[in-house]
């Protein structure tokens, strides 16, 4: 099907373009979204007819979402969630879940501006992009963590999970070497 494209669509074209698209695609997806109209010549007439309109329309929304992404690029949110011992969360992160937590902190965005290629399934400080406009992606971090004191810990840049097999290995080795010395059950105290 032949669409005429009302905004710049990512690996797709720009304002304007008229492109081929599977059926399904502009049906299910372009058209309710009011991404492009079906490329018929009465449609071709009224674009060009309120091309400037549209033009002005998107200059504007892409001017708000950069105002916007000045104050949200940079950011960072705090998600506590549970994990195991190697650092896999019980479940993961979804773009819901981000929007979520930056909107509890003042940001407005949607779930659906959430760019995540998979979800998030281990603990530690994740690059999220957010697409506030078809031209405007800013990027946010998202510190996963078990508690607020780990958060914390991770927000300085130190690996958690490898602290953690560092400090047991401590204690470890603190136990043996006083196993040795004769601490716990010595048999010099049971012949005495």
């Amino acid at each position: 099907m032949k669409v005429i494209l009302l905004e710049r669509v990512e690996r797709l074209g720009a304002l304007g373009d008229v492109v081929t698209v599977k059926d399904g695609f502009a049906r299910n997806y372009l058209l309710p979204r009011a991404k492009a109209l079906r490329a018929s010549d009465a449609n071709l007439k009224v674009f060009e007819g309120q091309r400037v309109e549209i033009e002005a329309r998107n200059d504007r929304e892409r001017e708000t979402a950069s105002k916007t992404g000045e104050k949200l690029d940079g950011s960072s949110y705090v998600l506590i969630r549970q994990a195991g011992e190697a650092g896999h969360l019980y479940g993961s992160v979804s773009g819901r879940d981000v929007a979520e937590a930056a909107n509890a902190e003042g940001a407005k965005i949607d779930r659906s501006m959430v760019v995540l290629d998979k979800p998030i399934k281990t603990l530690g400080v994740h690059a999220v992009k957010i697409k506030l406009h078809a031209e405007v992606v800013v990027t946010i971090s998202i510190n996963i963590a078990r508690s607020v004191d780990e958060a914390e810990r991770q927000a300085r840049g130190e690996n958690v999970i490898t602290s953690q097999f560092e400090e047991d290995a401590r204690v470890d080795a603190e136990a043996q070497a006083d196993m040795l010395e004769g601490g716990a059950g010595s048999m010099a105290e049971d012949r005495a």
